[in-house]
């Protein structure tokens, strides 16, 4: 939703203010036309909506569909199924230094409760960890909670995206929210969930 090369990390006052990515075009307009929609109607009738800017979101239910899945979720399930297979290797595209910022989506859930009881602006607000990590680091995360003990392999012959993505969280903590669920523990959560859900058909 944010311009392509908005500013590290990116506040919330920089929506609009450059070209957005490519790739994303098509949903991040469809999000700003959604954000726009409440501010008209708040503007005009009243409307009490908040809108809220999440990071990149995992947890229980997720996609794991290595089609269509986000990063952490895929990487779940390509280490889970290395470890199954007893492979040498994992492969992960790109070089791996690209940073990201994860937020468990019972984080999120709470931090909605508390601007529901805490906000009322026009003004989008970001919901995030305020930190991030690098692909690599991710992936070795990953494979240690799944207790993968192979090589990460990196191909750098596939694009790495976006160098870095993080939210400037600055708004929401000055509120008095923070988020309580470390990305290790995260994990481990959401490999749990997909060992009682998904790995008979991973």
């Amino acid at each position: 939703m944010y311009p392509k090369h908005a500013p590290q990390p990116m506040p919330e006052d920089s929506l609009l203010t450059g070209e957005l990515e490519p790739t994303n075009e098509w949903y991040a307009v469809a999000k700003i036309a959604g954000i726009k929609m409440c501010q008209a109607y708040r503007k005009q009738y009243g409307f009490d909506a908040i809108s809220v800017m999440p990071t990149n979101l995992y947890g229980p239910g997720d996609n794991f569909d290595l089609e269509t899945s986000h990063v952490l979720p895929a990487l779940i399930r390509k280490f889970h199924e290395a470890k199954a297979m007893k492979a040498d290797a994992v492969e992960i595209w790109g070089t791996g230094k690209p940073r990201r910022e994860f937020l468990h989506v019972e984080d999120l859930a709470d931090a909605c409760v508390f601007l529901m009881n805490n906000y009322s602006e026009a003004q989008i607000i970001n919901v995030g960890w305020g930190q991030d990590i690098s692909i690599l680091e991710l992936a070795e995360l990953v494979g240690k909670t799944v207790g993968f003990s192979g090589k990460i392999k990196l191909d750098s012959t596939k694009p790495d995206g976006t160098p870095q993505k993080l939210l400037d969280t600055t708004r929401l903590s000055s509120l008095g929210w923070k988020p309580s669920i470390p990305l290790s523990d995260g994990i481990q959560n959401t490999y749990d969930w997909f060992l009682a859900n998904m790995a008979q058909n991973a």
